[in-house]
């Protein structure tokens, strides 16, 4: 762990101004419906308060483009905040502002204050310097737990930090970089990584960086059929990105060039339309039909897929192997999850839709890392400096 935690820093006495990722999702009366990434703060806000510190908490919620809606606010947040942590948590009217530093600064040592959604402001996303500056006199010391924010050179996640020191990472960041770091840096061979999801072109980056890391590269999902024709495989009406066809054949020609395996489904669940009630059949090595599309990778690729993950000692997956959303194209994500699960090595799971397919099954608990982060946790793994980690201090620097 490159940068300094909230452990390595006195806390006593101080008032933090601590990043969270309180991004959930609400139902139509507002209540919380998933409350993942609160609980994943909980660790660093009770450290804080165990140690005598007072805490502020910031977070975003949905996207109000600088206008304050009573459906994006954080108070809704609040009870299920209140309930998780097992303690009182007063309400800001607002996140900066003359009564909001009132407020802070009368906070005794083990209460905590939650400000209203950092993008009721402009500013916020326009890493505004005064509206920073004005965050961080809520604070004594800052505290960067979001790391689904990290990719974000925001207001509160970067440059907050100029302003607030010492700047270091909560216990959930820590988790995040230390174990990304870990499949970028030092991964345990042998390295597999699964990639799912629609597009090839999301995930080119990410491909680029981990071709000289990795033994093998299993891919699924709509993203595998541009791959498929780039080497001359029939794949009717499948989801195929042309104008990346030759990038695609150089991709197949370097993972090739460096010994690494490109392990591509090798039959597929195929429909002629994308609905629940489709009939579907199971497609091999003669190709698909045109009017029918693959929508999920098929039972000979599974078993494929599934001896090459048995044989990792670090995985790292990002994205699902068909559209899992419908129930006949689930069983793809459904065996990869469950495959995953079972690997006796380090095992790394990223990206919204990919953590949602994974709450489809009871792996999760079995999964050593479940990253918070799915737009960060592929930034960070195609070699990109985050600004949210990038603006920490040092462990040197603090010790």
């Amino acid at each position: 762990m490159p940068k300094a935690t909230i452990r390595d820093v006195s806390i006593a006495g101080k008032r933090l101004f601590m990043r969270v990722d309180f991004n959930v999702p609400l139902n139509a009366a507002g209540e919380v419906t998933d409350d993942t990434r609160i609980r994943a703060a909980l660790p660093t806000i009770s450290y804080a308060l165990e140690q005598g510190a007072s805490v502020v908490l910031a977070s975003h919620l949905g996207r109000p483009n600088g206008k304050v809606e009573a459906r994006f606010s954080l108070r809704l947040v609040a009870a299920r905040l209140e309930a998780l942590l097992g303690s009182s948590v007063r309400i800001a009217p607002d996140c900066v502002g003359a009564e909001v530093e009132q407020l802070a600064h009368g906070l005794a040592a083990g209460e905590v204050l939650l400000l209203e959604n950092l993008r009721f402001h402009t500013e916020e996303e326009d890493n505004d310097p005064t509206f920073a500056q004005a965050l961080a006199r809520l604070g004594e010391v800052y505290v960067n737990d979001a790391f689904g924010a990290a990719h974000r050179a925001h207001a509160s996640t970067a440059g907050i930090a100029s302003y607030c020191q010492p700047a270091v990472a909560g216990m959930l960041m820590e988790r995040e970089i230390t174990y990304l770091s870990k499949a970028t840096e030092h991964p345990d061979p042998p390295f597999v990584t699964i990639l799912g999801g629609a597009k090839v072109s999301d995930k080119i980056p990410l491909i680029t960086n981990l071709l000289d890391k990795v033994a093998a590269l299993v891919i699924g999902g709509g993203m595998a059929y541009t791959l498929l024709k780039a080497q001359g495989y029939a794949v009717g009406s499948s989801l195929v990105e042309t104008e990346l066809l030759e990038l695609a054949r150089d991709l197949l020609a370097k993972a090739e060039q460096q010994h690494v395996q490109m392990v591509l489904p090798i039959d597929h669940v195929v429909a002629a339309k994308m609905e629940a009630d489709t009939p579907t059949r199971v497609i091999g090595p003669e190709g698909i039909p045109d009017g029918w599309m693959g929508l999920d990778v098929g039972p000979q690729s599974l078993g494929r897929f599934t001896e090459v993950i048995a044989s990792a000692k670090t995985v790292f997956w990002n994205g699902p192997m068909g559209v899992f959303e419908l129930e006949p194209f689930q069983q793809g994500t459904l065996t990869v999850a469950e495959a995953v699960a079972a690997c006796p090595g380090t095992t790394i799971v990223g990206g919204g839709d990919t953590v949602a397919a994974l709450e489809l099954t009871d792996c999760r608990e079995k999964i050593t890392h479940v990253s918070t982060g799915g737009g960060a946790s592929l930034e960070f793994l195609e070699g990109k400096e985050l600004p949210g980690v990038a603006c920490l201090n040092e462990q040197m620097r603090v010790r």
